[in-house]
């Protein structure tokens, strides 16, 4: 695989770049950007799962969380939301086929010859950004909404792979939200019990990843439109505090689910995964 350059900007002393790359893991091309800081490294990675409807570009350009990257000195990834392009199987719903990846590999048609989002960030990606970047082969993971989701499980069920994980407004269960039973259902078939293994709250309840993180940091605001129907955070909690998984869950008075939200906490979110990166 090699990775081509469409962009270069200069940010926060650092470089900011985009890239594309034919995947052996969907079958597609697939861009993403690279956030690297000053210096000669070799730097930890911090990689970075967008929701719904989302590219690469969203987080790139609104989430402002390149100054906290520079001083803490982690490389940002922000890989896309699914594979696209010409013949790869879409919905004409936005929660559904391109931009509505959900991290998982897909094994139903029209979806499995390239949504195969979860073997593409927790192979490839990580394979492929280890050699071609200055990084330490250590790593963290976080993300919103459908991203949120997908850092949560990806993590959880990969522990191996991340040192922390955090979210913005995840999906916390998506085996009870329309989103998630929409999704799951198309990608993975009827039985539920599949979906069980791609559901951060169900996945906490049964043990796995437990001891693997000592902390998983949340944010949600308090007049997001999903919050009721589709986020649940309280099914993640309650599920952590049953098996004494420590979760920071913090309600944001007056914050929605927009990336004027995530602007206002990123620099957290990355200083909580740079403290746990450099130990």
């Amino acid at each position: 695989m090699t990775l081509t350059t469409t962009k270069t900007h200069a940010v926060h002393g650092g470089t900011l770049r985009y890239l594309k790359h034919d995947s052996a893991a969907t079958g597609t091309p697939m861009t993403l950007s690279v956030f690297v800081p000053p210096g000669e490294g070799p730097f930890p990675v911090l990689i970075w799962l967008s929701g719904l409807t989302c590219t690469e570009d969203n987080f790139t350009t609104k989430a402002g969380a390149y100054g906290a990257a520079a001083e803490h000195g982690v490389i940002i990834v922000a890989p896309d939301t699914s594979p696209r392009g010409e013949g790869v199987a879409d919905d004409p719903a936005y929660d559904l086929g391109q931009g509505a990846g959900f991290y998982v590999d897909a094994t139903q048609a029209p979806w499995a010859p390239h949504f195969r989002m979860e073997t593409y960030v927790t192979d490839e990606l990580i394979g492929l950004i280890d050699a071609e970047f200055p990084t330490t082969k250590v790593r963290s993971i976080s993300g919103h909404s459908m991203g949120g989701h997908g850092a949560l499980t990806l993590a959880l069920r990969h522990p191996h792979l991340f040192r922390s994980v955090s979210a913005f407004a995840p999906i916390a269960s998506p085996t009870r939200c329309p989103w998630g039973e929409k999704a799951l259902g198309a990608y993975l078939g009827p039985d539920r019990t599949v979906w069980a293994d791609h559901d951060a709250t169900l996945l906490i309840e049964g043990g796995t990843g437990q001891g693997c993180f000592d902390d998983i940091l949340i944010d949600q605001g308090d007049a997001d439109p999903f919050l009721a129907d589709q986020l649940k955070p309280e099914l993640l909690q309650a599920a952590a505090d049953a098996v004494g998984q420590r979760i920071t869950l913090r309600i944001q008075p007056g914050y929605d689910h927009s990336y004027f939200f995530m602007a206002s906490f990123v620099a957290d979110h990355v200083g909580f995964h740079a403290a746990r990166l450099k130990d």
